[in-house]
């Protein structure tokens, strides 16, 4: 960019709302930036996401599957406690059963670090992974890239913004767009072009190929 002459202006500035506890126990950096994943429910990511509402602000807890950017677990509420990641983590285990053994990957926030979090994860034989110590959003990019994508095609490419919605109409409006449309109708470049839901029929029909 330098050489060409172009200069980068970030849309909005980056702002993550998690906050790590010092004190807290870490776990280890089992994905380490690579974001692939040979079938589904090897590795996935998680995060939270702020959106301002005209009542109020909402947070958005997901987890994606790295195999082909499934939503696994979706959940929208008013605050962001550790609860509101042990829910996606307890929608997730409830559509899909066999997320036992698989490695979810999130930033150092305290919600993260809790022992309520801990407690959930280990209760259903996930395997925790985290940023690595003094990392950078980058070590959590895959998320947030999701993040930044929602926002653009809901609020920003339409120049709408989040405040011109209600809480209530936010929730409706982010569940439809990943568990309806990003799910099952947006082209994923990442997927070869296949929305998430495809990619996942296209892997379980060669297995049953294969056998």
């Amino acid at each position: 960019m330098e050489q060409i002459g172009l200069i980068h202006k970030p849309r909005r500035k980056p702002n993550g709302i998690t906050k790590a506890d010092r004190e807290a126990r870490k776990s280890d950096d089992f994905l380490k930036r690579d974001f692939s994943a040979e079938k589904p429910l090897e590795k996935a990511v998680t995060d939270i996401s702020e959106l301002k509402a005209k009542d109020g602000k909402i947070y958005v807890s997901a987890i994606f599957d790295c195999f082909d950017l499934m939503p696994l677990g979706l959940v929208i509420e008013d605050n962001m406690r550790a609860l509101l990641c042990c829910h996606t983590i307890e929608n997730a285990k409830k559509a899909y059963p066999d997320i036992s053994g698989c490695i979810i990957h999130s930033d150092r926030g305290s919600q993260y670090t809790s022992a309520e979090y801990r407690a959930v994860i280990q209760r259903y034989g996930i395997i925790q992974s985290m940023n690595s110590a003094g990392g950078r959003c980058h070590d959590n990019a895959r998320c947030e890239s999701m993040w930044a994508r929602m926002k653009e095609e809901l609020f920003y490419s339409r120049s709408d913004k989040s405040d011109n919605y209600t809480m209530s109409e936010l929730k409706t409006i982010i569940w439809r767009y990943y568990m309806s449309y990003w799910a099952n109708r947006r082209i994923c470049t990442a997927n070869g072009g296949l929305p998430p839901a495809i990619k996942r029929k296209h892997y379980y029909e060669s297995l049953s190929i294969a056998a």
